[in-house]
């Protein structure tokens, strides 16, 4: 029997020029509104991101690690660009797996987005390979205790973070918010911290309702019950992505300094050793199911 591992991620465009593009796939056929183009390339290009972008590098990373790591084949595959999940199926077949295991770099499953992967995974082998699908990992031992080291001797107000959804998940019994909450309580348990809270950020201007709080109104509601230093953690986040970096770095960091806090951020997981190795305990205890 042959493993191969299909390591699974959202897709970030190669340069500038190619956003436009990458945005119609995360569209998928839906009406763009110009402004919105403008204002994520206007983010891109802050971020100075022009004909080569950190992030894709840094998944490149993870995935040589991780082969390394494992000592099996391990192909990337984007949900909205190249390569492609079916890209990295393919890969994976013509070098002769008949076990492929499937991660996602999103540790919490929500309907919205893991099933999602596990669907393209699941279309693209078409039965001409046995998938093993790893669903969850946000409460996994080895990575709650990398993240709790990340705020462990902070004396600052740590405030989790993961990207927002559509409300209406909760009604249809998607797990999402559960898991992360359960995922921050673990983490701030381990790492025993006394002051922390749990806040969503990175909701599009979709017209319905979004998880919340958002980042940028709890900060306000912080400051008022006298916080002034916070450190973010956005655990639904595994690598240095445009929400990060924006989100974060720019806007939240922007609303805490208007309102007189300071607000510093983790390093995020990327390619850290430790992390790998957490992530290839994922993979092997996945593959033995």
């Amino acid at each position: 029997m042959s493993t191969a591992v299909v390591l699974m991620a959202y897709g970030s465009p190669t340069r500038i020029a190619d956003v436009p593009a990458y945005y119609a796939d995360i569209r998928g056929g839906r009406p763009i509104k110009p402004e919105l183009l403008e204002d994520l390339v206007a983010r891109y290009q802050r971020l100075g991101i022009e004909e080569s972008n950190p992030l894709n590098e840094i998944t490149e990373e993870t995935r040589a690690a991780l082969e390394a790591e494992l000592g099996l084949s391990v192909f990337t595959g984007m949900r909205h660009w190249t390569p492609r999940i079916a890209d990295a199926v393919e890969q994976a077949l013509a070098g002769g797996a008949d076990t492929i295991v499937g991660l996602v770099l999103a540790p919490h499953y929500s309907s919205l987005s893991i099933e999602k992967y596990r669907a393209l995974l699941e279309e693209a082998v078409a039965g001409r390979a046995q998938i093993h699908f790893v669903e969850r990992w946000g409460s996994f031992g080895m990575f709650v205790d990398f993240v709790a080291d990340s705020v462990r001797s902070t004396k600052a107000h740590v405030v989790f973070t993961a990207h927002s959804l559509p409300a209406r998940i909760i009604d249809e019994g998607d797990p999402y918010r559960d898991e992360l909450l359960e995922s921050a309580q673990l983490i701030a348990t381990e790492a025993a911290l006394e002051h922390w809270s749990f806040a969503f950020q990175s909701a599009s201007p979709t017209g319905e309702p979004w998880l919340g709080p958002d980042i940028l109104d709890h900060l306000e509601e912080l400051h008022s019950r006298g916080v002034r230093d916070v450190l973010v953690c956005p655990i639904g986040f595994v690598s240095d992505h445009l929400e990060v970096r924006w989100d974060i770095d720019v806007e939240a960091e922007q609303r805490a300094s208007e309102l007189g806090m300071t607000l510093k951020r983790v390093d995020m997981p990327n390619a850290d050793p430790v992390f790998i190795r957490c992530l290839g305990l994922v993979v092997e205890l996945a593959a033995r199911v």
